[in-house]
């Protein structure tokens, strides 16, 4: 599966571990073949709800945008999504199966009969120089990653998994910000730095202030030809250093220049909008066997967005002094 030149960092045996352990999950290999002939494969992880299995390649909320197949370059994607039918059905036992493919775009889909809805992104293409990538982003942007390293802003690569209780008590100040708490805590972001770190694949950041004191982080997993937005994360009451910007734009360069062709920012939130990126779309495929599976299941984020809130709503709940910062 390595050699495929379609492979990326989510589809390693290091971060399908990862997703083992913290989903609960049976990591699934299978092989497209044609007769004896191997076309390409696919990975996945099956997880179980109220004893019912579900095939995910991925599902929301596993922190992994894209996962699906890699394919020798002369096999359609749909092809091979339609061929997951009975795969999942008849051979795994499954009820419902959805694969999300980096490479699965408007035109890879022309012949599909299953359910299919279209996520975007924003692509940032490395290959050019680090002049016209700079260039690239809006005015407002250049300023802040210029205007931070005139605060005395610092950029040092971590090396160890206590980054991820830096990240997790700055997550947790960012969602609440907008009244929530995180759907994931500080044990998904040492799982993720223990599988996938030591392979060399996974750029973890640290952004300091002029005392020294950690103000925010990111987290940035590449492979093959393309780097990922993971994760980034920071303290309120330091933002206005902007140290978000310049940890974007260190990763930029540090993944441009061990030769990623290309950096997905992983969406098209309005901070995502200013480094230059060009958006893609990228299909999520989807069969349920039962009608009322598909129902609940486009119900999901919704109902997702809701717990959060509910949860933060229940933590403000029980706090002795409502003025205290959480």
């Amino acid at each position: 599966m390595g050699t495929y030149a379609d492979a990326n960092v989510f589809q390693t045996p290091e971060w399908v571990s990862f997703l083992a352990e913290t989903q609960k999950a049976e990591p699934v290999l299978a092989v497209l073949k044609e007769g004896n002939e191997t076309l390409g494969y696919f990975t996945g992880l099956i997880i179980r709800k109220f004893g019912m299995k579900i095939l995910g390649s991925p599902f929301r909320g596993w922190s992994t945008p894209y996962m699906g197949f890699n394919l020798r370059p002369s096999v359609p994607r749909w092809i091979a999504a339609e061929a997951m039918k009975d795969f999942a059905f008849r051979k795994l036992g499954c009820i419902h199966f959805e694969v999300v493919d980096l490479q699965m775009n408007k035109e890879e889909i022309g012949g599909l009969t299953l359910e299919h809805e279209m996520r975007p992104t924003l692509e940032v293409d490395l290959t050019q120089s680090e002049d016209v990538l700079f260039g690239n982003m809006t005015k407002t942007c250049r300023w802040t990653v210029r205007k931070a390293e005139k605060n005395g802003v610092t950029i040092e690569e971590a090396k160890d998994a206590t980054l991820a209780d830096d990240y997790a008590a700055q997550l947790g100040d960012v969602f609440a910000k907008q009244g929530m708490v995180p759907f994931y805590g500080v044990e998904r972001v040492r799982a993720l730095i223990k599988h996938v770190y030591p392979t060399g694949t996974l750029l973890m950041l640290r952004a300091r202030n002029a005392e020294g004191q950690c103000i925010a982080t990111g987290l940035y997993p590449a492979l093959n030809r393309t780097a990922f937005y993971w994760g980034g994360a920071s303290w309120r009451e330091h933002q206005k250093l902007y140290p978000n910007e310049l940890l974007q734009w260190h990763a930029m360069r540090y993944w441009k220049q061990r030769g990623m062709k290309v950096y997905n920012m992983v969406g098209t939130i309005e901070f995502k909008q200013k480094f230059g990126g060009i958006e893609t779309t990228t299909a999520m495929v989807c069969k349920s066997r039962y009608r009322v599976i598909s129902r609940l299941r486009s119900l999901v984020p919704r109902m997702a967005k809701a717990a959060v809130r509910m949860a933060w709503k229940v933590r403000t709940l029980g706090r002795k002094d409502p003025k205290t910062s959480p």
